[in-house]
């Protein structure tokens, strides 16, 4: 096997070489492999280990049997204690999707504070194939079903093309000690019931099974490598980029047969699952908005406008106090004495201080909120009426910030000042707000 794995490191992962790496030790015996295969290799490497405090005094054990490997054979070790169990709870995840976020998490901080290139997992063919079976019994594309990625930016996986025989008797033969989680042995993890029971009985089919898997796997790999470069291509097409906006160009998309694929392809980045939803909101009516948990996707007339969702809350507000000059938060103003007034375009206003209330109010608008726009002889407006008029889209109303005085609007932002606060030929002191 070590032959074989020198092989595959020169040919698949070249740029392993000289770099610092660490290792991802569990203890168990896939771990403990990847450990002795690289100590009879010539690389750069110490050892990382997580104690996620789930087994009681076995979880330390596991720790103290690394610990005392790396010393008797002066391998640099470092290892985090977490309390997996309270982190789960506090944000509402399983215990072994916390301890995932919790272990890649660590890994990323150690890789940046400690400059080291990269992090090898001790992931096998038999992994590969448990997390097909998973995505495949819970419904996926064909991204979920070409199995773990050899390499994921700083990760890397060194022993994929090998079986969990193949390992088991490396490490039989190299006399190799390692640990036992006894939680492998329960069938409550999904995971561990198709390691005991699914996989056996698709073995028993075909003793070669796993072979033809890795067939077929490869061959999904490089259907989806083709689907990326069209999903590319036609996203250059339909897509436009605008700041932290993707615009979707719907009548284009329409023209594309199955363009049902394309959207999922690219809006699945961005934690969507109501699919169907999605795929109607094509045909759906204007100001239709479809959420994820960071991201919003809104039909606005013959576009679909992808953008990131507003953390700011409708009754929040942000005060301006008196002869605060800069606001950084959440938009950027310029607030200046000024004593004539200079070309008026919709990023400045020019308005008579003495008929302000300090502080002033920044703030989203809501369903009452009417003013008296600019020039039009003091006839009042509703907001939402004037954001009708001016054809703004769902999006572009979020987006917008009111400045008010004494709740009262100032100046519906880069848009339109209130009459109530213009300057006059009275006008005795005078500001400029601008937005930046």
């Amino acid at each position: 096997m070590i032959s074989k794995f020198k092989n595959h490191l020169a040919n698949n992962f070249p740029f392993l070489a000289n770099k610092k790496l660490f290792l991802a030790i569990s203890g168990g015996m896939d771990s403990m492999v990847l450990l002795h295969l690289f100590q009879q290799l010539d690389y750069n490497f110490e050892i990382l280990h997580c104690n996620f405090q789930l087994r009681g005094e076995e979880s330390n054990n596991d720790l103290q049997f690394i610990q005392h490997y790396a010393a008797q054979f002066e391998i640099p070790f470092s290892f985090v204690h977490f309390d997996t169990t309270t982190f789960a709870k506090a944000h509402q995840l399983s215990i072994q999707v916390a301890a995932r976020k919790l272990r890649y998490d660590w890994f990323e901080a150690q890789l940046s504070e400690k400059n080291f290139d990269y992090l090898l997992t001790a992931h096998h063919a038999d992994d590969d194939l448990e997390t097909f079976i998973i995505n495949f019994s819970r419904g996926t594309g064909l991204d979920g079903l070409s199995g773990i990625p050899s390499q994921n930016g700083k990760i890397v996986r060194p022993l994929l093309p090998f079986s969990r025989q193949e390992i088991e008797d490396y490490a039989k033969r190299n006399s190799l000690e390692w640990r036992e989680d006894s939680s492998n042995a329960s069938d409550k993890y999904l995971r561990n019931n198709i390691r005991h029971h699914i996989i056996p009985a698709l073995k028993s089919l075909n003793s070669n099974f796993l072979t033809s898997f890795q067939a077929t796997l490869n061959n999904l790999k490089q259907a989806q490598s083709l689907v990326e470069d069209a999903t590319i291509l036609v996203y250059q097409q339909v897509v436009h980029d605008e700041d932290n906006l993707k615009k979707i160009n719907l009548n284009k998309l329409k023209l594309l047969p199955n363009y049902s694929a394309y959207l999922y392809q690219w809006l699945n980045p961005f934690g969507f699952s109501a699919w169907e939803d999605i795929y109607n909101l094509v045909e759906s009516q204007s100001g239709k908005v479809i959420l994820s948990e960071k991201h919003q996707l809104l039909k606005d007339r013959d576009t679909l406008i992808l953008s990131p969702r507003s953390n700011s809350s409708e009754n929040e507000q942000f005060l301006i106090t008196k002869n605060q000059e800069i606001v950084n938060f959440p938009i950027k103003l310029s607030i200046s004495k000024v004593t004539d007034i200079s070309v008026v375009a919709n990023q400045s206003i020019f308005v008579d201080e003495n008929k302000l209330h300090f502080p002033l109010q920044l703030r989203k608008w809501q369903t009452a909120d009417s003013f008296l726009p600019f020039g039009m002889n003091g006839k009042s407006k509703k907001v939402s009426k004037f954001f009708k008029d001016e054809k703004l889209s769902l999006l572009e109303k979020e987006k917008t910030w009111l400045l008010c005085s004494n709740n009262q609007i100032v100046w519906i932002i880069g848009m339109r000042q209130d009459e109530r606060f213009k300057t006059t030929t009275a006008t005795k002191q005078m500001l400029q707000i601008t937005l930046l």
